[in-house]
């Protein structure tokens, strides 16, 4: 029988919660974020919880799988006791709880991710483009959102005229675009940056604020903004 090594006798870098403290959850693998829901393995098999995280994960389909799963189901998996399963269930139902908190109009922007959140339902599982803008205040709170275009599984068209319509009517100060991309691969077509360059271009002309431009796929996102390419 292998020799159970707890994480806690892994290489610090290896071990998932010192990685999440000096990386951020962000750098952290599914397998590792259950790993630390679970907090321990099973030395009698030899396995630690980055072990039954995997199975896990296999065995559900990954973790939309698990958050559908009954107790009793979880419960199957060796190793998986009540108290684990509890404590999946109720690290799933938070992240489920923060995700349906919507940004509403009058609260502030704090973040590229508030955005996703927001988006997210409505986007991620759809089979056209659809592109929006959201306006926002001089004080960055949210004001409304349009929805601009629909266009086909490949690509959006999007002229300034229709994007800026709404943004005069308003009287809003600055702006983010959101589309989702239905692949499910977030990453910017050569598309994506050229409409982005040529929006900006019009708001600054126009002294409207292009704050970021936020591309919806499944389960992640990607920012403009964030990667310093507005």
């Amino acid at each position: 029988m292998t020799r159970y090594r707890p994480i806690k006798d892994w290489p610090e870098e290896d071990r998932p919660r010192e990685k999440l403290l000096d990386k951020g959850a962000g750098a952290l693998s599914e397998t590792e974020l259950l790993a630390i829901l679970l907090r321990t393995g099973n030395a009698s098999t030899g396995e630690s919880a980055v072990d039954h995280a995997r199975h896990l994960l296999t065995r559900f389909d990954g973790l939309k799988g698990i958050d559908e799963a009954a107790i009793a189901e979880l419960r199957t998996v060796k190793g998986i006791g009540l108290a684990k399963a509890a404590q999946l269930k109720a690290g799933l139902e938070i992240g489920r709880r923060i995700g349906q908190k919507k940004w509403e109009a009058g609260h502030f922007l704090r973040s590229s991710e508030d955005v996703f959140r927001h988006f997210r339902k409505q986007l991620e599982r759809e089979n056209r483009e659809l592109f929006y803008v959201v306006l926002l205040t001089n004080k960055n709170r949210k004001i409304r959102e349009v929805k601009v275009s629909e266009g086909s599984l490949t690509a959006s068209l999007v002229h300034p005229r229709e994007v800026y319509n709404p943004v005069i009517r308003e009287s809003a100060a600055a702006v983010i675009f959101v589309h989702n991309h239905p692949s499910g691969d977030p990453a910017p077509s050569p598309e994506d940056l050229e409409i982005t360059r040529r929006l900006k271009e019009v708001g600054e002309v126009m002294g409207i604020r292009v704050l970021d431009h936020v591309v919806i796929g499944h389960e992640r996102y990607f920012s403009f903004s964030d990667k310093g390419l507005l």
